[in-house]
């Protein structure tokens, strides 16, 4: 059972999302009924750890095994999505994809879960400014590139 609890008018969520680097971009999550990219990850389950929930995550979606690398970020999001206010604690590491040839993937993955809709692919990180990325602070993380570090972005102020 995912970690969402409803508190007053807000939806909490507890969220792990994985940053995975390869040739100076970075793998995203993308879904065709969206405006914009997500890292990799999902909701954390109870009596489970944010590492547990990227390494899951990242199997049950693209089909492929990655090893945690480090440690990134903390981030308090703050968001109001299909007219709901959201309060989520994300937590971002670093991985690995864990075979060899995974690591030299460069198209766009598919879902291996069947959800045409959802796609994973990779952005430039010279250009990560121009992407539709949120939270918004991810794009200040990729730049500065020091970890870890703890980040509020607060899309409803």
């Amino acid at each position: 059972m995912d970690i969402t609890i409803d508190v007053e008018d807000y939806k909490l969520n507890i969220r792990a999302g994985v940053i995975i680097m390869h040739n100076n971009k970075v793998l995203v999550h993308k879904n065709a009924n969206s405006d914009h990219y997500a890292l990799l990850g999902g909701r954390v389950e109870i009596g489970e750890n944010s590492e547990e929930t990227v390494k899951r995550e990242v199997i049950e979606e693209t089909g492929k095994e990655i090893e945690i690398t480090g440690y990134i970020s903390t981030i308090e999001n703050f968001f109001e999505m299909k007219g709901r206010k959201y309060h989520e604690i994300m937590f971002v590491h670093k991985a690995e994809f864990k075979r060899e040839e995974d690591k030299k993937i460069t198209d766009t993955i598919k879902n291996v879960e069947g959800k045409e809709h959802l796609q994973y692919e990779w952005l430039d990180l010279d250009k990560i400014e121009e992407y539709p990325l949120k939270p918004q602070v991810i794009k200040e993380i990729l730049k500065e590139m020091v970890f870890p570090v703890h980040k509020i972005n607060d899309d409803m102020k």
